[in-house]
């Protein structure tokens, strides 16, 4: 990305996937905010160059954050996710997204980025979500809003997430969102070339891991719940992955195995005879399919940790789309 050298704040950071993509996109990210003490030095190792505030976003006043053109970053989701509790503003977590129009509306950035679940579409949030997209527009931005399937942007994976993007209303140009790419990436490009005999691990454990060619190539091993046994959880290797979790437990299982067979609606069972090939995917494996490099390297020492970070990230590919769509679209405005 030729010229000026756009500069982001990024709040509720995680490892920094969002981060990394605007970056490869030529953004410089010069102050970053994650209150998770578990991806800190995660953060920190891969973003050197980056000030990272570890307080509460609740807690920073907007006149300690630095001017700059631009402000990113995924509020926490639990509040919002389909598969939990759906409490949205109920939850403090789901309040989050008013510090972060707290923060753009000092700010005052050219444009701004937000994303988070579709679950925010669910009916239940109806009336929360319009309440939201009023408050964007109130600090002064013309908003765009949508749904996108990462497997559309070059990532092999299921991922449906709705993207706030906002324009400052004295910028004369209407945002449009980056067309789908033409080919889709499955399970095969993204893992295939790794060796298949990845560490296994225990949750919780504390191990010294040794250094292999790939870090973090390993898996947590343990047992599946009744839930997990309920569905397939097996993508075959010209497929793309199905969402990676930020849950160890909920962990695709690797291509090499067969799709589980079916009991009835609300089971499945491993294919009998052929129980080895069931093994959840690695870190490194599932940090593939969320389309970072293999040299972002995740630090922890409980292997969940690892499995949190990377399934809460927004896909580095598909966020490097949408950084150079809203460069394009506006570079010749600033």
């Amino acid at each position: 990305m030729a010229g000026k050298k756009l500069k982001v704040v990024s709040l509720f950071s995680g490892c920094g996937g969002l981060d990394l993509g605007f970056e490869k996109a030529g953004y410089k990210i010069i102050w970053a905010n994650e209150f998770d003490k578990d991806i800190w030095a995660t953060y920190k190792f891969n973003h050197p160059n980056t000030f990272l505030d570890t307080r509460s976003v609740t807690e920073i006043d907007e006149n300690q954050i630095p001017d700059c053109d631009v402000i990113i970053g995924g509020p926490p989701c639990q509040s919002w996710s389909e598969g939990g509790a759906k409490r949205g503003l109920n939850d403090k977590r789901g309040r989050l997204f008013y510090d972060y129009i707290r923060i753009l509306k000092a700010k005052q950035p050219l444009f701004f980025l937000a994303e988070n679940v579709s679950g925010m579409l669910l009916d239940c949030h109806k009336e929360a979500l319009a309440g939201i997209k009023q408050s964007f527009m109130d600090a002064g931005y013309h908003l765009y809003f949508k749904m996108l399937n990462a497997c559309d942007y070059g990532v092999p994976q299921d991922r449906k997430r709705v993207f706030f993007i906002g324009v400052r209303n004295d910028i004369k140009a209407e945002y449009v969102f980056p067309d789908p790419l033409k080919k889709k990436h499955t399970l095969r490009d993204a893992i295939a070339d790794l060796p298949n005999n990845p560490t296994p691990v225990p949750n919780g454990l504390f191990y010294d891991r040794p250094q292999p060619s790939f870090p973090n190539h390993e898996y947590m091993t343990g047992g599946f719940s009744s839930i997990y046994m309920s569905r397939n959880r097996v993508r075959s290797w010209d497929e793309v992955s199905f969402t990676i979790q930020a849950q160890a437990r909920q962990a695709p299982i690797h291509p090499q195995a067969p799709k589980m067979t079916f009991i009835n609606q609300n089971e499945r069972e491993f294919v009998k005879g052929q129980e080895s090939l069931y093994r959840r995917l690695s870190v490194r494996e599932c940090a593939r399919i969320q389309t970072f490099p293999d040299n972002f390297i995740f630090l922890y020492h409980n292997i969940a940790i690892g499995y949190k970070m990377i399934g809460n990230a927004v896909p580095v590919k598909l966020a490097n789309e949408m950084a150079k769509s809203l460069y394009k679209q506006f570079a010749n405005l600033l």
